[in-house]
């Protein structure tokens, strides 16, 4: 059995499906006191007290 190649949309759409998921994934938002809270360390955690710290400065 010989294998096919994908067309070129259904190629497109496989690579789009793919980086849409990887993208919801990231952007789940993580609410206050839950298991799966921002570990100190992140970047996210970080770029979040600068933020509020130049809000403060206001």
């Amino acid at each position: 059995m010989g294998v096919t190649r994908l067309k070129r949309k259904d190629r497109k759409n496989k690579t789009t499906s793919r980086l849409e998921v990887q993208f919801l994934k990231l952007a789940t938002n993580l609410e206050y006191g839950s298991r799966s809270a921002e570990s100190k360390h992140s970047q996210i955690t970080k770029n979040n007290e600068a933020l509020a710290k130049a809000i403060a400065a206001k």
